[in-house]
């Protein structure tokens, strides 16, 4: 059923790239001027030997001292070649290990992700994001775009969706541009009809309801709408506990329920926004597989190791949600009836809608970030001069200690 929900998702996908060929021609949503370089590159530069600076800090490791985030930085700027990526993912590592750790600095976080993409390394800075702890790869939004943009430029809308995963965890939804890259990069995924795992239907989910909560239109709604709803499978399937574990998401029971409090919001609302009725559509199956579900685990079909496995993840409370199922599906097809007869089921498929919103207002969105990142870029390169000055004057003072510690000890050699 829900395979079927979103082929329809798929063809109406199709009609939209027809009417809109210059925007299906060019799959990646950023200007030319929001990806450019120019910006960055004309940062003032600080050559560096990497064999040098790899030796400096292997000697400084050795000796159980904290190599300092200006070396770290020097090191992931020069680099010039993919093998050196591999080198500097080393070092951030090590960093990240070392007393120093809090002390990575954002334009280094930044100069990592350019400089993967630039020597075709996305994976290796996907990896490093996904494993944050490990590697304090924390980007800020900008940066969060131009990797979003890097794979919907070649439609790997998987990879996307895991990016956006990152900026869900993070709750970084604040830019209106990363707001549109990341439903573009869901509505385009979820139209490929992908086969969802339980962990990857709550990822999706809790990046959906998130971002959605940022925009209040038809993109919005329809986007928490189904969001809640797959966080509400999960629910029913795992517990709530199953849910909200490492998520930035609510803590209480009935994800389900929020969903139909959406459809209810659409109902009463008096302005034109309105839901996608492909979203409807695809709740409509996910209701009608989790009703089967709960008739087949009622037949006491289960296996008794299944059965024990089972009540060991869901609690008492969680089976008083799963009890209210009926009552669910019941108030949805209350819901998509007044919906349907009040004129707010937009027959456009989400990925329409999210294609049509980015061509619309994405524009607009990359001027305020273009003109931030200026400032942004300004200020790094005011910090990093402070930064190589502090240095100078440290090596200054503990070469004269040093002089003074050598004179000291030739006037007692002499006495």
């Amino acid at each position: 059923m829900a395979a079927s929900v979103w082929k329809r998702c798929v063809t109406a996908a199709v009609k939209v790239k027809c009417l809109s060929p210059s925007f299906s021609a060019r799959r990646w949503l950023l200007s030319a001027a929001y990806t450019d370089t120019k910006v960055w590159e004309a940062r003032e530069k600080d050559p560096q030997n990497l064999a040098v600076l790899a030796t400096t800090m292997d000697r400084t490791y050795d000796r159980n001292l904290p190599v300092s985030s200006l070396t770290v930085s020097r090191f992931v700027d020069n680099i010039s070649s993919r093998e050196e990526v591999d080198q500097a993912e080393y070092y951030l590592y090590k960093f990240r290990h070392s007393p120093n750790c809090w002390y990575l600095r954002d334009w280094t976080i930044h100069s990592w992700i350019r400089q993967c993409l630039k020597y075709g390394a996305r994976e290796k800075a996907l990896h490093t994001l996904k494993n944050k702890v490990q590697y304090g790869i924390f980007p800020d939004d900008f940066t969060f775009n131009l990797f979003i943009d890097s794979y919907v430029k070649d439609g790997d809308f998987k990879s996307a969706c895991s990016v956006v995963e990152e900026v869900m965890l993070q709750e970084a939804f604040d830019l209106p541009s990363t707001q549109i890259l990341s439903l573009y990069a869901l509505g385009s995924f979820l139209a490929t009809r992908p086969q969802l795992t339980v962990s990857e239907e709550r990822a999706l989910g809790a990046s959906l309801l998130i971002c959605g909560l940022k925009q209040d239109n038809t993109v919005g709604l329809s986007a928490q709408l189904l969001g809640n709803a797959l966080l509400g499978k999960v629910e029913m399937l795992k517990g709530i506990h199953a849910v909200f574990k490492g998520m930035p998401l609510f803590w209480s029971h009935g994800y389900l329920g929020r969903a139909l409090a959406v459809m209810e919001r659409v109902a009463a609302a008096s302005g034109d926004v309105k839901l996608s009725k492909d979203t409807l559509d695809y709740i409509n199956g996910l209701l009608q597989e989790l009703s089967s579900t709960s008739d087949s685990d009622s037949s006491g079909e289960e296996s008794a190791g299944e059965e024990e496995k089972k009540e060991d993840i869901v609690d008492e409370d969680d089976q008083a949600e799963q009890a209210k199922l009926p009552q669910y599906v019941s108030r949805f097809k209350e819901l998509s009836s007044q919906l349907e007869s009040q004129g707010k089921l937009d027959p456009a498929s989400f990925q329409a809608l999210v294609t049509t919103l980015a061509q619309q207002n994405l524009a607009a969105a990359e001027k305020p970030d273009l003109e931030q990142y200026k400032s942004r870029v300004q200020a790094w390169e005011s910090e990093n001069r402070q930064l190589i000055q502090r240095e100078k004057e440290m090596r200054e003072k503990a070469e004269q200690e040093k002089q003074k510690r050598l004179a000291a000890r030739a006037a007692a050699q002499q006495a």
